[in-house]
């Protein structure tokens, strides 16, 4: 369901295989940092994960965010690393610096021989035997290497040493130096996979099938069974009962709806009704085939057609008395926004809808139409991201968007009060003529205040009827204030005014209202707003510093850094950054954290901009006019 077009995979593509009398339903998910929300929404319906990653110790701990991930949610996972004929550094070496991102102890499953370019095969750890690669079939059993059986005998003592931490009667088999059989090996290997208490490591090359079916070998024996998993999330395993999670929608060219989504328990078969709404086909998929199917059962991730209402982590059963959802990845905090616009007029009318069935697709992306700036606004989580989207709408729903940085939605205020503006407003041309005339005061409010308006007037000079005019005069001058933006933290006063008893009107009195705000803001000292939001990044400690200095060359102030929680080797800064400061903040920490660094945002005051900034962002707007 998903493709390629970038050399890199955008959405979950679905794959089926029957292997050692098991059928296999793998999902290949996107790697990329910006598409972490449809990796994390499919993980939390495996029964077990494989990580693939390069013997790249410079890059090991991009790895941390997943293994958080997985360790958070107890997903049991197996490390492949692939591409071993690039490794710079052994076997050993690379896992020490895996093991530091990782909370589970990492198991050496296999061991090399040869290292780098030279690498000729493998050595099973448990039934050690060694084995020689070929291209395009299975490898060979070969007699162990003389000059590795010291090293093979040390790697598989840690192998043992680490599952006997797991249990104690392969602990006493260990110190009373009785060999523990294969069969015992497995179980252990299975046992504390299921659990989640190690992550088994496995090496190969991929791309030229070197290592493939050892791990294929390694999941019939050792991988957790559909009922494992259902187990440890507190499933009752009620055939009568089905249970169902979305962990995928998909909306088709054609704008047919697919429901992709992991049966917990019982069985369903096609018609049925699931949360009041009906089944409108069961699908098995490949890549973008789909097989049709009678019936599933609990352990199978399956596609539904036409589930109308149904939305991605929602909890299906027949029974209408479910009142929650099953537990789900949280929704990943937006990021990174662009401004949008249909390149045709036309289509405006369609832009709601169609994204509507982006956010169903993608819960990572939201969007608003911004109250000051008038603004369509798409959130995501990155360039690529929002870029994967906007060609989305364009396949899917025809529709071509033109984009442009998001407007910073300014604010002004005033720094000195004035009093007894005056306001006249007076027009005759024939007939009844139009007269309004005020006097108002105007004073600044304490920050975050807003508006205040009110009157003082007595003995009806200005009757009562037009005072609302007056105030409507007021609001509308302060939406565009004399630096061009929405004014705020201003109280303004009605003092005096006359009145005509023919010619005046509520519109006569909202003009003069302008007229005099119009002269007594200029009168005010006007100084120009911005919006400071509080910022949390998340980087390793190593790149503490770096996250510092980006957030001082950003006008940032720094509030303080610590530990982030439960994150070995991480740190969290928080800091008041200009909301002018951060459209692009996520694209320079990544580019300074090797892909990692992370944060989060919420808006916390307004605040004066800098005297050197201020014509600057005024001629910038009055040229976007």
């Amino acid at each position: 369901m998903g493709t390629n077009d970038r050399q890199m995979s955008v959405e979950v593509n679905v794959a089926s295989t029957e292997y050692g009398g098991i059928c296999f339903r793998f999902f290949d998910c996107p790697g990329s940092v910006e598409l972490s929300q449809e990796t994390y929404n499919l993980l939390v319906g495996v029964d077990a994960a494989i990580v693939v990653c390069e013997p790249n110790i410079e890059r090991a701990f991009t790895l941390a965010p997943l293994f958080q991930f997985l360790d958070d949610w107890e997903i049991p996972h197996v490390l492949f690393l692939n591409k071993m004929e690039r490794a710079q550094n052994d076997l050993k070496t690379i896992l020490n610096t895996l093991q530091a991102v990782s909370t589970r102890p990492l198991v050496m499953h296999q061991y090399p021989i040869g290292q780098g370019e030279t690498i000729q095969g493998f050595i099973d750890l448990v039934t050690e035997q060694a084995f020689h690669y070929h291209a395009g079939a299975p490898a060979d059993p070969i007699p162990l290497p003389e000059e590795l059986k010291d090293a093979e005998h040390a790697a598989r003592e840690e192998m043992l040493e680490t599952l006997a931490d797991f249990d104690d009667q392969l602990l006493e088999e260990l110190l009373e130096e009785i060999e523990p059989s294969q069969d015992e090996i497995i179980k252990d290997l299975k046992m504390e996979l299921g659990a989640d208490l190690i992550v088994p490591v496995l090496i190969g090359m991929a791309d030229r099938d070197y290592g493939v079916r050892p791990l294929l070998d390694a999941l019939v024996r050792e991988a957790p069974e559909p009922q494992v998993t259902a187990e440890r999330r507190g499933m009752d395993q009620d055939d009568d009962k089905p249970l169902a999670q979305v962990l995928k929608t998909y909306f088709t060219q054609q704008g047919g709806k697919i429901s992709l989504v992991r049966l917990w328990q019982g069985t369903i078969k096609d018609g049925d009704l699931l949360n009041g709404v009906r089944i409108g086909g069961l699908y098995s998929l490949f890549g973008s085939q789909q097989n049709t199917l009678t019936t599933a059962s609990a352990g199978d991730i399956v596609a539904l057609g036409r589930m109308d209402g149904v939305y991605t982590g929602q909890t299906l059963s027949r029974e209408m008395g479910i009142t929650e959802d099953l537990p789900m990845a949280d929704k990943l905090e937006p990021v990174y926004a662009l401004a949008i616009a249909p390149e045709k007029r036309s289509d405006e009318v369609k832009i709601s809808g169609a994204l509507g069935k982006l956010m169903e697709e993608d819960p990572s992306i939201s969007w608003e139409q911004h109250g000051d700036t008038h603004e369509v606004i798409l959130w995501g989580q990155g360039e690529v991201h929002l870029r994967i989207s906007l060609d989305k709408l364009r396949r899917k729903h025809h529709l071509a968007m033109g984009t442009h940085l998001p407007h910073v939605p300014y604010k002004e205020t005033i720094a000195q009060p004035t009093s007894s503006i005056h306001g006249r407003y007076k027009r005759q041309s024939g007939g009844h003529g139009q007269f309004g005339d005020v006097y108002l005061d105007i004073q600044p409010l304490p920050r975050g205040s807003g508006f205040d308006f009110k009157d003082t007037i007595v003995g009806g000079v200005v009757p009562k009827q037009y005072i609302p005019g007056v105030e409507t005069g007021v609001r509308e001058y302060l939406s565009h204030g004399p630096l061009g933006f929405p004014v705020v933290d201003v109280a303004v006063t009605l003092t005096d005014g006359s009145y005509h008893s023919v010619d005046s009107s509520e519109q006569a009195f909202k003009q003069a209202a302008r007229i005099a705000m119009q002269e007594g803001m200029q009168k005010c000292q006007p100084k120009l707003l911005e919006p400071i939001l509080t910022v949390t990044i998340s980087v390793p400690n190593d790149y503490t510093s770096n996250a510092l200095r980006l957030i001082s060359t950003r006008r940032g102030q720094i509030l303080g850094y610590d530990f982030k929680p439960n994150w070995k080797g991480w740190d969290e800064v928080s800091a008041y950054m200009p909301q002018a400061e951060i459209h692009d903040l996520i694209v320079e920490l990544r580019s300074l954290t090797m892909g990692v660094g992370s944060f989060r945002w919420h808006y916390d005051h307004l605040q004066e901009v800098p005297d050197k900034l201020v014509d600057k962002v005024i001629a910038q707007a009055q040229n976007e006019e």
